[in-house]
C-alpha cells in the first residue's frame, strides 16, 4: 500500500477481506511512523520496495497524486492490484480499471466503465453506461445516474448526485450534497442544489 493515511487503512482493510495475508504500507511523509494502527509502515522509496511477486495499490485519496503514482508504477511494470470489496455489487458487464478500488456497498451497474486508479467509495452508485475516466473519486453516498461521463481526476463529493446524461470535465470538484443538473467544464468547483460554480457564491 502506497500511502498510510486514513484512506490507506480502508483500502488495506479491503485487501485483508480479499485474503491478502501480508499488508505493508510505504509512506515517506512520516519517517518516524512504524505502524498504521494495524499494519506496518516503512519509509522507503517506492522503486526500492517493488518486487515482481508483490501486488501494489496506490492508497491516496488526492486524485492527481494517486494517478501520477499509478502511472509511475505502470511505467516500472509493477504488479498493480484492483480491489473490489466482497460486499460491493458490480455488474459482470461493467469494467473496472487497473488499480481501482471499489468499497463496501458500492453499486456499479451494467455498461459502466471505470478507468485506472479510480475510487468507488462506500455506498456510492454508478449507474448504467457511465464512463468514468482515470483517477476519479466517487465519494461515499454519491450517486451518478445513467450515462454520466466524468473526466480525469475529478472528485464527486460525499452525498452528491449527478443527473442522467451529464458530462463533467477533468479536475472537476463537486461539493458534498450538491446536485449536478448541467454539464461542467474542466477545473470547475461546484456546490449547492442545483450545483453552481463557487465563483457565484453569494450572488
Amino acid at each position: 500500500m502506497i500511502g498510510a493515511g486514513g484512506h490507506g487503512r480502508v483500502v488495506a482493510d479491503i485487501a485483508a477481506a480479499l485474503g491478502y495475508a501480508e499488508i505493508v504500507f510505504i509512506d515517506r511523509r512520516w519517517p518516524e511512523q512504524t505502524s498504521n494502527h494495524i499494519w506496518p509502515v516503512i519509509s522507503q522509496d517506492v522503486a526500492q520496495a517493488l518486487a515482481p511477486e508483490t501486488d501494489t495499490v496506490v492508497a491516496i485519496g488526492q486524485c492527481r497524486t494517486r494517478l501520477a503514482l499509478l502511472r509511475d508504477l505502470q511505467a516500472r511494470r509493477a504488479s498493480i492490484a484492483t480491489l473490489i470489496h466482497p460486499a460491493a455489487v458490480v455488474s459482470p458487464h461493467a469494467i473496472i480499471g487497473l488499480g481501482s478500488v471499489v468499497m463496501p456497498e458500492a453499486v456499479i451497474n451494467v455498461g459502466a466503465r471505470l478507468g485506472a486508479g479510480c475510487i468507488a467509495n462506500t455506498a456510492c452508485s454508478i449507474d448504467h453506461d457511465c464512463q468514468i475516466a482515470d483517477g476519479v473519486h466517487v465519494s461515499p453516498g454519491a450517486h451518478l445516474a445513467g450515462g454520466v461521463t466524468v473526466g480525469e481526476a475529478s472528485w464527486v463529493g460525499i452525498g452528491s448526485a449527478v443527473i442522467e446524461g451529464m458530462t463533467l470535465g477533468r479536475d472537476v470538484m463537486v461539493a458534498a450534497g450538491a446536485v449536478v443538473t448541467t454539464a461542467l467544464a474542466d477545473g470547475v468547483t461546484v456546490y449547492g442544489v442545483p450545483a453552481r460554480p463557487m465563483a457565484e457564491k453569494g450572488q
